[in-house]
């Protein structure tokens, strides 16, 4: 099965369309709210995680799904350079401050371990130990 959160109604209504058209419709899963209180209710393990939302809540993303992630499972974070601003000093605006604590989080955290790729806006590959 393969799992998708989107906040926006108008985004689910997307996505569901070409989800519908799919020979894989029957596995597509579709959940429309807010991840922080979705991904609580959901009784899975996962083999591969996609984080690609609201860049203040990457840390509690990771938190929730890292202990339902597999041993070796990989988690895969977009934008981790955020437009190069986490790399600018000092950091400004919510958002890249937002990304590069979870960057420092996750390089802290001993129950993983990532590497960055620098290609276009970044993506952080993690995986569990």
């Amino acid at each position: 099965q393969l799992h998708t959160i989107e906040v926006r109604p108008e985004d689910a209504a997307t996505a569901k369309s070409f989800f519908e058209r799919s020979q894989y419709r029957e596995q597509l899963i579709l959940h429309t709210g807010n991840a922080i209180d979705i991904i609580p209710t959901l009784p899975y393990t996962w083999d591969l995680v996609f984080i690609d939302a609201d860049k203040v809540g990457y840390i509690d993303y990771y938190e929730m799904v890292l202990p339902q992630l597999k041993q070796n499972g990989l988690i895969i974070a977009d934008n981790v350079l955020f437009h190069g601003q986490v790399l600018q000093q000092p950091l400004t605006g919510k958002n890249a401050k937002a990304i590069h604590a979870f960057n420092e989080h996750v390089a802290n955290d001993t129950r993983t371990e990532q590497v960055l790729l620098t290609m276009r806006d970044g993506l952080l590959i993690i995986k569990k130990k």
